[in-house]
């Protein structure tokens, strides 16, 4: 066994896993409890924080993305054709990842197996800004939902509620995110498989 000496790279360290997309790591950044939003530091990849939660916002789930992936020209192709409207780009970040789980994890900076059922096809001021949604492998309650139509309409909807006003300020123009659909498995897989090819093609321009 190879001993790590250094901590990976939370974004291009660690693996994707062997199953993916059935079965994929992730780095989850954020808890239900935080009332801070953190992120990965690109450069680092230590978790930094971006900004207080403005308000009662909360992530109703563990929220964080699946490493060596990146939503770029193929995300942005394919959300613009499921879409039916123009999508600029990808919004140059890994692939987001909600992770359901009925267990109380109190923190981020970890990593987990996710088993992906769908996701929410979310346009951010004109850049393809996907949100797969999984369930954690071992839940002894979401582990055995299959696809994202056999989740509780309540969830989804607190899930979007979420995507739709995190970013919202009273009085500003709080439309620039959309969600254009909700979709299932096999279209998530689509989006995770062309999140790989889009890292693949941004790390050969790395090298």
């Amino acid at each position: 066994m190879k001993i790590q000496i250094y901590k990976p790279h939370p974004w291009h360290g660690i693996p994707i896993g062997e199953k993916c997309p059935e079965i994929v790591t992730a780095y989850i950044e954020m808890v239900p409890n935080d009332s801070v939003k953190y992120e990965i530091d690109k450069v680092t990849g230590y978790r930094m924080v971006d900004r207080p939660q403005k308000f009662s916002n909360i992530v109703p789930a563990l929220y964080g993305f699946i490493p060596q992936t990146y939503c770029g020209e193929q995300v942005r192709e394919f959300a613009e054709m499921k879409a039916g409207k123009p999508v600029l780009k990808g919004d140059g970040d890994p692939l987001d990842i909600c992770v359901l789980t009925e267990r109380n994890i109190t923190s981020g900076d970890i990593i987990l197996e996710a088993i992906p059922i769908g996701g929410f096809r979310m346009i951010d001021k004109g850049e393809a800004d996907d949100k797969i949604i999984a369930v954690f492998r071992k839940d002894e309650i979401y582990g055995s939902i299959k696809d994202v139509s056999d989740c509780p309409a309540t969830l989804l909807n607190r899930l979007k509620h979420y995507f739709l006003t995190y970013k919202n300020i009273p009085g500003g123009d709080n439309n620039a995110v959309e969600i254009t659909h909700t979709y299932g498995r096999e279209e998530a897989h689509q989006v995770i498989l062309r999140s790989v090819r889009d890292y693949s093609t941004l790390s050969a321009g790395h090298h």
